[in-house]
């Protein structure tokens, strides 16, 4: 799926993006909120910059992806592998942390709030 596909189908109000596959895909600076992506590939994507307020990134694959920047207030982030992720300046107020893999490789068993 390219961004260009998911932008229109979150336009057109569809939330449910989980399980697809998003490698390397650039959605900077789109607003994203409580969007599903749930088990999917976003290894290597930039979402830096992105609003992804109470979105679902439970078992999603961030490896490498940039979220410099990005606003995960709220998000679920358990079982998501973030291994060499670029999280400086994200917001990650009350984001669900359980079973996630941090950029550093650690796992946090959770479940915690990040505060």
């Amino acid at each position: 799926m390219t961004a260009e596909e998911l932008l229109q189908r979150y336009a057109a109000g569809e939330r449910d993006f989980s399980r697809v596959d998003l490698r390397n895909i650039n959605l900077s600076g789109n607003s994203l909120v409580d969007i599903d992506l749930s088990e999917a590939n976003l290894s290597g994507a930039n979402l830096s910059r992105a609003d992804l307020h109470r979105s679902n990134l439970s078992g999603a694959n961030l490896i490498s992806a940039n979220l410099e920047g990005t606003e995960l207030v709220r998000a679920n982030l358990s079982r998501a592998d973030l291994r060499g992720a670029n999280m400086r300046g994200a917001d990650k107020y009350g984001a669900l942390y359980c079973q996630t893999i941090i950029p550093e490789g650690k796992v946090i068993e959770g479940p915690i709030e990040y505060e």
